[in-house]
């Protein structure tokens, strides 16, 4: 029985879809005004690896994601700039070819982390029309109020507020977590439509019911997700930081414009990466990408293969010594897979058994990876611990068959060949000539060879070997 803590609970829950085996499964997405960092990154590793679990438990899992170009202001008191609008400002470009530009770069980034598509895609800017029948249907049924900047929802009238975080409106103090909002009749209340502001025309704006403006962020949560999963759906995902406002809006709208509850049965969130002594993020200057992880000469994959390390409730703290082991043991276990020849037929049973009861007591990926170095240390033959790292690697995603494609290393050409062997040779005889100084000279030289090609030169008591670093 696979196993997931339900933010909604705050308990282990039992995994029991609404219409097994199909399970429906939504994930915020990027804001697309700027490229991601290695902390939302990690969010959409861990939603990952949920989707390969289901799977691996024999799920049919329809994944619903949406991008959210337009409406994601500057302040959570629904106050400030439009993210993406302010970037289009600073970059002298168009708020939509910002957007397209930074939604690529996002996707590229999945693809390099071996993070799989979702089922479906949408954008906020194509789904106003789903947006606007939402907030109808919320008018109608009494949840809104008009202020001069905006329709906000009035969650006063939404007993179960707070349900998620724990949190009843009457204990969210004001300027605890916003800057308060002196229309709003409530801190909590949240914008539903916004109004574009007076003499000024916005580059993103379209016209309603109450006037030319754009949508509030959360509506289209809801409203995307309800039109492909359906009004009560499976499972819902993102980082802890979008619990008690996103998420918690997500909740009341949709179960104030439905009459249904709960709106979604199984709430997941993943924790932050963190640096040492604050986590990492855009507004605290001190984002680092993927391309960064590139800069230093690693792979992506290392990143993924670090990720899956730590608990996906657990922060992760980051740093470039633990990126570097975690790029050399994951080069290590490609270096295993690479050196059995043959086929092989049968796994060890008992290793995927638990490989099995890991991954799915709340995805517990670093108990899953010490089962899977455990296996490596057994008795078993090689083809058999192939065979069951082909197992694992559903759930992993790290490259772990004979045939995965994976960045293998590419073969040394002849002219670095015929190089490394000549240097090699030369520093051979000045060790048996203990010429120390000019041995290690020529060990430096060799290594700067090698390093492009990810491998490094190991003394060994069989003489000089060359090995993936």
């Amino acid at each position: 029985m696979l196993k997931l803590y339900n933010t909604l609970t705050r308990r282990l829950d039992n995994f029991q879809p609404i219409n097994p085996p199909h399970v429906g499964l939504y994930t915020c997405g990027p804001t697309v005004y700027g490229t991601a960092h290695l902390g939302n990154l990690r969010t959409y590793v861990f939603e990952d690896v949920l989707r390969r679990v289901l799977e691996f438990n024999r799920f049919a899992v329809k994944h619903v994601m949406n991008i959210t170009d337009v409406g994601h202001l500057t302040s959570d008191a629904d106050e400030g700039e439009d993210k993406i609008e302010r970037a289009a400002r600073a970059l002298k470009r168009d708020a939509v070819t910002i957007a397209r530009q930074y939604e690529n770069e996002f996707f590229r980034d999945l693809e390099r982390l071996n993070v799989r598509q979702p089922t479906t895609i949408l954008r906020a800017t194509e789904t106003i029309a789903l947006q606007l029948e939402l907030i109808k249907r919320l008018q109608e049924k009494g949840f809104t109020y008009r202020t001069s900047d905006g329709l906000y929802f009035d969650t006063a009238k939404f007993p179960r507020y707070g349900q998620l975080s724990g949190q009843r409106v009457a204990e969210k103090m004001a300027g605890a977590r916003v800057k308060v909002n002196p229309a709003k009749r409530q801190p909590t209340d949240f914008a539903l439509w916004k109004f574009s502001p007076p003499g000024a025309k916005r580059q993103m704006e379209w016209s309603s019911p109450w006037g030319v403006g754009f949508p509030g962020w959360h509506v289209e949560c809801s409203a995307m997700s309800m039109k492909e999963l359906g009004e009560q759906f499976d499972l819902h995902t993102g980082g802890i930081d979008h619990i008690s406002i996103h998420h918690e809006n997500e909740i009341a709208q949709s179960e104030a414009a439905t009459g249904k509850h709960p709106f979604v049965r199984y709430w997941l969130h993943g924790e932050f990466l963190i640096l040492p002594g604050q986590r990492m993020g855009k507004s605290e200057g001190n984002m680092l990408t993927l391309d960064d992880v590139a800069k230093r000469g690693f792979h992506p994959w290392a990143f993924r293969y670090l990720i899956l390390q730590t608990h996906f409730r657990s922060k992760l703290a980051f740093s470039w010594d633990a990126l570097a082991a975690a790029d050399q043991g994951l080069k290590r276990l490609w270096a295993f897979v690479d050196s059995i020849p043959e086929q092989p037929r049968i796994g060890c049973a008992e290793f995927e058994e638990r490989f099995r009861q890991a991954v799915n007591n709340d995805l517990d990926t670093p108990q899953a990876l010490a089962i899977l170095h455990e296996m490596l240390r057994s008795d078993y033959p090689g083809r058999a611990k192939l065979q069951s790292l082909a197992v694992f690697d559903r759930v992993l995603g790290l490259g772990l068959t004979a045939t995965a494609e994976r960045p293998h290393l590419q073969p040394l050409d002849a002219t670095t060949t015929e190089r490394l062997s000549r240097l090699i040779a030369e520093r051979e005889q000045a060790r048996t000539d203990k010429n120390w100084s000019r041995a290690d000279q020529l060990r430096h030289h060799i290594n700067q060879l090698l390093e492009p090609h990810g491998r490094v030169l190991d003394d060994t008591s069989d003489g000089p070997s060359i090995r993936v670093r």
